[in-house]
């Protein structure tokens, strides 16, 4: 009798070690290249589960205020495809290169780093000189007593 319950334990754990589910990008880089600043900062990575159990995101995370992934809460069925937007506040002048990170339940890459990248120009009519601060030896009021 402990032969046969065992035999079902392992054939019932076996099964579900056998299901694995996976996710795969269509591609892990955006790169927006150069466009003005207030301009559409939003890309959505295209993935689908390539696996054969339901995937599960539980997580999205940017690397900085400035990148925010919207993602799947429901499970992704295997074979199905879904997105995850990522907006980048384009208010900001200057090159970026930004990571999202992705938590899963994948077996074979439960955590997934995809990136954003480009360069935001300044609008006309916007201030691009930055503000100068004294230096070295430049004079300095002193307080008075």
């Amino acid at each position: 009798m402990k032969k046969l319950i065992l035999g079902i334990v392992f054939a019932v754990a076996g099964t579900f070690a056998s299901q694995a589910q996976e996710i795969s990008f269509e591609k892990d880089i955006h790169d927006f290249g150069t466009f003005e600043q207030h301009g559409n900062g939003l890309y959505e990575f295209k993935f689908t589960n390539t696996g054969d159990a339901p995937l599960i995101i539980s997580n999205s995370k940017g690397s900085c205020g400035c990148t925010v992934p919207i993602w799947p809460k429901a499970p992704i069925a295997p074979g199905t495809s879904d997105v995850i937007k990522v907006k980048y506040d384009t208010k900001r002048i200057g090159a970026f290169n930004k990571s999202i990170t992705i938590t899963s339940n994948a077996k074979t890459e439960a955590t997934k780093v995809i990136r954003i990248k480009g360069k935001t120009l300044a609008a006309e009519g916007e201030q691009t000189t930055p503000v100068k601060k004294p230096i070295g030896n430049s004079p300095v009021a002193k307080p008075t007593k």
